[in-house]
């Protein structure tokens, strides 16, 4: 290429990306952005491209995600990461897809199996008998290869190591298992479950109680907390917004999430002092008595801070955005 030529693109490459960054930092980014995470990547190479989509370094992630799995993965964004202690135990909705006949190691298609494969033929009423012994508050053990820590480690870095993991089965809430299909040695099912469920472990557990063995072949998180699909943008398709100056079209604003959380207005003096540090009083007419969390927003829809009761009708901000 010209030498003159590629000086020119560049410069005009920098000039879009800083155009891009002014007309990002005018917004207040403190909020959500909702990906729909593409199979193949893991949940914090999706935070390192969005850092670079968004040209901002403070953005984490509300629940990782697997590797094979697709779907909602929330992504805070700015003074939002704060929030995200809000969200360690939220609700999940997954579809997955087991397949019966052998297990894996890592209890998903992406393990080495460790059972012959076999092809049995899954009869749905048996099937569905089964899935009863996994709804409602359970003790599920984890995979062996997993994001739990054992004495501070990574389970699957220690798998890595081929050191054992001593994981002991932790209670989980799944609310809803719904068999949608079965097929041949294959079984769809959606799961309405509290964080912290594995539906690997369901499918290995279930692969278990039939004595032929199963593992995870597919998974898609249809909602993580108050975020759906619906809401929900391909890395690409973000890239291509953020390149229009348009990125700020999908942020959910930090006022917008946390919806259990009462929404308290206050005014610019008392923002202030709750940015202090100071306890702040709500109205017993908009707050309902025992509400152990408000979110106190100024006027133009600005977060300020999450207060946390300390007495009926007075909150001490717990988190100040």
């Amino acid at each position: 290429m010209n030498p003159n030529r590629a000086r020119k693109l560049r410069g005009r490459n920098i000039k879009n990306r800083t155009q891009t960054r002014a007309a990002w930092d005018d917004l207040h980014v403190d909020g959500v952005i909702v990906v729909d995470k593409e199979e193949g990547w893991t949940s914090h190479d999706v935070v390192s491209k969005m850092r670079g989509i968004a040209s901002t370094r403070r953005i984490g992630h509300l629940g990782t995600l697997d590797p094979i799995a697709t779907g909602v993965l929330p992504l805070v964004i700015g003074r939002a990461t704060r929030l995200a202690q809000f969200y360690t135990r939220s609700d999940k909705i997954y579809e997955a897809l087991i397949r019966f006949g052998f297990a894996t190691d890592t209890y998903d298609r992406g393990g080495s199996p460790t059972s012959p494969e076999t092809e049995p033929h899954i009869d749905g009423e048996d099937l569905e008998r089964l899935l009863d012994d996994f709804r409602g508050e359970i003790l599920q053990a984890p995979p062996p290869v997993s994001a739990k820590k054992v004495d501070g480690v990574r389970a699957y870095t220690l798998a890595r190591r081929q050191m054992p993991a001593d994981l002991p089965p932790a209670p989980v809430s799944i609310h809803q298992l719904t068999l949608l299909e079965v097929r041949g040695s294959e079984a769809r099912l959606r799961a309405h479950c509290s964080g912290g469920t594995y539906m690997r472990s369901i499918a290995h557990d279930l692969g278990q109680a039939l004595g032929c063995g199963a593992h995870l072949r597919d998974l898609r998180r249809l909602a993580s907390a108050e975020f759906k699909l619906e809401q929900a943008h391909t890395i690409p398709q973000l890239q291509q917004l953020a390149t229009e100056g348009r990125l700020g079209e999908v942020l959910i604003p930090a006022s917008g999430t946390l919806p259990d959380f009462p929404t308290v207005y206050v005014e610019p003096l008392t923002a202030g002092q709750i940015r202090q540090g100071r306890n702040f009083p709500v109205s017993p007419f908009r707050v309902q008595a025992g509400t152990r969390y408000v979110k106190a927003v100024l006027s133009d829809g600005e977060l300020i801070a999450i207060g946390e009761a300390v007495l009926p009708n007075l909150y001490h901000p717990a988190v100040v955005l």
